[in-house]
């Protein structure tokens, strides 16, 4: 058989040959310190008979920097990193001063759980949260009568 191949499939290759050459290049170790203050941090979730278990990893992060709520059935943790390394010499003087910041938030759909009840735990940089299950509720099928 014949291979048919669309006339715009060489500008395509084009194309993607020169994403493929930029993001190997935004993937450099010039750029390394750019990308991590994009990504998000790290979630385990792991499901137990009565509980939902959430650890995320929020390295350098303090409690006062992440807020954990819950509204509309959706768990929203939010993490803020405010970054200062300052080298300086004998005489006090500023040689180098380097900052991030950056604001991480993470959303998950959760149903039939206890929202009063949810425990959060911070160490060693690992956000521990403890989710309990509720039973889930199944809609009642009412039956409507024509008149």
């Amino acid at each position: 058989m014949f291979d048919l191949v669309p006339f715009r499939k060489r500008s395509e290759e084009l194309l993607d040959q020169m994403t493929k050459s930029l993001n190997d290049a935004m993937d450099d170790s010039v750029f390394s310190s750019f990308n991590g203050a994009t990504q998000p941090f790290r979630i385990d979730i792991r499901e137990m008979d009565d509980k939902y278990v959430v650890e995320a990893e929020l390295p350098g992060v303090t409690r006062e920097n992440i807020d954990i709520d819950v509204d509309q059935n959706y768990l929203t943790i939010r993490a803020r990193r405010n970054e200062l390394q300052e080298q300086k010499d004998e005489s006090h003087r500023i040689i180098r001063r380097e900052r991030r910041t950056g604001e991480f938030v993470r959303r998950f759909y959760v149903e039939n759980i206890v929202d009063d009840a949810i425990k959060a735990t911070l160490q060693d940089g690992i956000l521990k949260l403890e989710v309990p299950k509720r039973e889930p509720t199944t809609a009642q099928r009412k039956r409507i009568d024509i008149e």
